[in-house]
């Protein structure tokens, strides 16, 4: 079943700029894609476009339809029916996708007591899990915590906490673990890949390391200057890439992870 169907997808500032161009794609229930590109190839403005989340002066054209639903165009009131309950966003930097005044465990006590209609003792309850659910330790600590009170690799843990509150059919991932060290990084994806397959979710990751992606993904579309360049299984276009653009992306991947390979050999 078609969970994602984008047909078309066009992004465009005010002033007539075209910053995501004709842009087709679709995402199966249980899928994952990797959405990859540099910086300024569009993958985050599509991501905000599928959402219906796409910043004052910008406008979408074409079609978005999610779950059923035409998100091109669509009221206020549709797009909130289908966030979270259909397809849910984790954000690159958790800190500025976070109420930096709100406590942890009533950010993830809103969705969760809207999707179960628990209240009290047992939303607390529930959110202590949830918080366990995404490997926090102390999660009674955690949930009294401001954001600013914990760590990076926590915070982004929280994020994705919320972002399952509502068990979405579809996560969408940005740059997830683009702002942490590789450490941490490396804990994230594993989380996030177990927490997916158990749950039998849909993915769309977006990154521009294709390392990660091929680690995610079963697909790939390559993205360049807002155009779709490539597509395919994720280890056939990074592995035997036919577009030059890919074909770039791929050597400068390897001659990094060499010179890395190289330095830690030293």
């Amino acid at each position: 079943m078609t969970l994602l169907d984008v047909d078309g997808l066009t992004v465009r500032t005010a002033d007539g700029r075209t910053l995501v161009d004709d842009l087709s794609f679709r995402i199966d229930a249980g899928e994952r894609l990797g959405l990859i590109g540099e910086s300024g190839s569009g993958k985050s403005l599509t991501t905000l476009a599928l959402l219906g989340l796409l910043p004052d002066g910008m406008r979408a054209e074409g079609s978005v339809t999610l779950a059923g639903t035409q998100v091109v165009g669509a009221a206020e009131k549709q797009l909130t029916a289908v966030r979270g309950r259909r397809a849910a966003v984790v954000f690159q930097e958790p800190l500025t996708a976070l109420d930096p005044l709100m406590r942890v465990g009533r950010q993830i006590a809103e969705p969760l007591g809207r999707r179960t209609g628990l209240k009290g003792r047992q939303l607390r309850s529930a959110v202590g899990e949830a918080l366990d659910r995404v490997r926090l330790p102390e999660p009674g600590r955690i949930a009294r915590a401001f954001p600013h009170e914990i760590s990076g690799g926590q915070r982004q843990r929280v994020a994705l906490a919320m972002a399952l509150a509502c068990e979405p059919d579809l996560l969408i991932a940005d740059e997830p673990t683009t702002a942490l060290d590789v450490s941490v990084q490396a804990e994230v994806l594993d989380l996030l890949d177990t927490l997916v397959r158990e749950r039998g979710m849909a993915v769309l990751f977006v990154s521009h390391d294709l390392a990660v992606v091929a680690k995610i993904a079963d697909r790939a579309l390559v993205l360049k200057d807002g155009r779709a360049v490539e597509e395919g299984p994720v280890l056939d276009v990074i592995g035997t890439p036919t577009a030059e653009y890919t074909r770039t992306l791929v050597a400068g991947a390897r001659k990094l992870e060499a010179a890395l390979d190289l330095r830690s050999a030293r």
